[in-house]
Formats: C-alpha cells, structure tokens, sequence
C-alpha cells in the first residue's frame, strides 16, 4: 500500500492545487430540481451526490465525507454514504470520512476498522481521551487528521487553556500528534498522521506549524466560516505542501439557484483550486 502522505501529494500535484471539497448535505439546501424529484433525503442525497462529484473531480485531489448528514438517515444514509465513497473512489480522489471518532481499547479499534475499511483513504480522530487511542487509527497504515485547533468558536474555550508548563491543551495536542507521526513518514517527508488545524485561527497557525513540521494539515473553515487564502497561506511549509484546504457550502450550493446545478458546483471547485494554487 502506497504510503498516505505520498498519495496525497501526488493527487495534489495532478489537480495544481491542495484542496478538498467537504460533502455535508442538508436535504432543504440541495437544488430545488433535486429536491422537486423526492422528498426522501436518501434518495437526493444519491442523486445530487454522484453528480456533485462528477462536477469536483476534475478541480481537487480529495472530498471529505460529513459522516453526521449521513448518519442521522440510519442504515439508508448509511448505505448512500457508501454508495458515494466507492464513486469517489472510482473517480480516483482521496476519501477523506469525517466522523471525529474518538474511544479507547478495543472500541478504538472497532471504530479504526469499520470507518477505514477501503477505499476509504483517511478518517478525523478526536484525541481527547489520551494520545494511547490515537494508536488503533496510526495502525490501520491509513490517513489519520487529529483534531488540534478546530475552526468552531466554542473551541476557544478548551483549546486554548494554558497548561502548567506554558503550553496550551491545542498545543499539547500538537506535540502529541508530532510524536506519533515522526516513525510514519513517507518517502517525501510528511506523516501520514495529520492535523485538524482551523483557518479560523490565523493567529496560531504559523506556532502549530513548527511544532508539527512534518504533519499534513487538514484546514476546515475556508470560505462560507470566514477563512481566507492570506489565513491559510502559513499553513504551508516553505516547499509549499503540507495543508489541505477544505471548502464546503461555498462549493456544494453553488447551484442551489439553479437548474443546470452541476455546471456552478464545477465552477465554484476551480475557483477554489486557482485561488489556493495562486497563494503557493
């Protein structure tokens, strides 16, 4: 198995820019032409997605999947969710399940299994139960994106707690995910365990970055949140790889106005993909 990290550069340097579009359906923002075929959210969800990634694969490497807009459907959003995985991966783009998994022991394990069955290529894992349940994810030879500084403003309030020895819990966080990764690198120098870093926090990303130098920053926020190319911009490492930046309702509803949807979906990605690659 190709190493993470080295598939994900080398989608990135196929599609010219290192973006991600983010899948979170909300059934009462799909197109209205979806929308007027079914009122059963699964069934628009199967419609709109194979569309929406027929639209994207030709502007990013990667779509990350919002496990939760599935989910809530119980076992027919689950059987959407898989239906769209395998087509992404058929399109050959990174799968990214956002599910922030997080539990300890054998449930860990359990959760490592299931969410990064193939072809799913990487998962979101939450640490706060102690870097020991970030091994079970860091086992499987998959992607993993630790949640470090999440883009939400409530996050303020446990992230950024100082610790007795000058370090923020985020920071903390980032040490850990920087330990663990060191022995996973790929052949061109970046780990295959990642960071959530948020682009709404500017003014902490450059600090995030040296101490994770080697780390593939996974960055939510950009667009509709408020985060801009100058935000993300230190992201990156000198050599100009080392972040993924996600959009997701700038990109996804481009079309809702509109009857021909897929055609400003496509057109929303490569907006995203020249004004990332124009910060590079």
């Amino acid at each position: 198995m190709i190493h993470f990290a080295d598939r994900l550069m080398t989608a990135i340097d196929q599609k010219g820019a290192p973006v991600c579009v983010g899948i979170d359906p909300v059934f009462d923002r799909l197109p209205a032409a979806i929308r007027d075929q079914t009122d059963q959210p699964t069934a628009a969800f199967q419609a709109w997605g194979l569309g929406l990634l027929e639209a994207v694969a030709a502007h990013t490497p990667a779509v990350k999947f919002q496990s939760a807009c599935f989910e809530r459907y119980g076992s027919g959003g689950a059987a959407v969710l898989e239906s769209l995985i395998n087509h992404a991966a058929a399109l050959e783009l990174i799968v990214i399940l956002d599910a922030k998994r997080g539990d300890i022991g054998i449930s860990a394990e359990h959760y490592a299994a299931g969410c990064l069955a193939d072809p799913v290529d990487a998962l979101t894992v939450n640490p706060y139960l102690g870097p020991d349940t970030l091994e079970p994810y860091a086992q499987t030879g998959k992607g993993v994106f630790v949640l470090v500084r999440t883009s939400n403003p409530g996050s303020d309030d446990l992230q950024t707690l100082p610790l007795m020895d000058g370090r923020t819990v985020g920071q903390t966080v980032a040490t850990f995910v920087a330990d663990l990764g060191i022995s996973r690198l790929g052949v061109r120098g970046y780990s295959d365990i990642g960071a959530v870093v948020g682009a709404t926090k500017p003014n902490e990303i450059a600090e995030l970055r040296q101490r994770m130098p080697q780390q593939y920053f996974l960055v939510p926020g950009y667009g509709a949140q408020g985060g801009t190319a100058d935000d993300v911009k230190p992201c990156f490492n000198a050599d100009g790889y080392g972040a993924l930046i996600t959009a997701s309702r700038s990109v996804i509803y481009a079309g809702a106005d509109s009857s021909d949807w897929s055609a400003p979906i496509a057109d929303a990605a490569a907006q995203l993909n020249r004004d990332i690659a124009a910060i590079l």
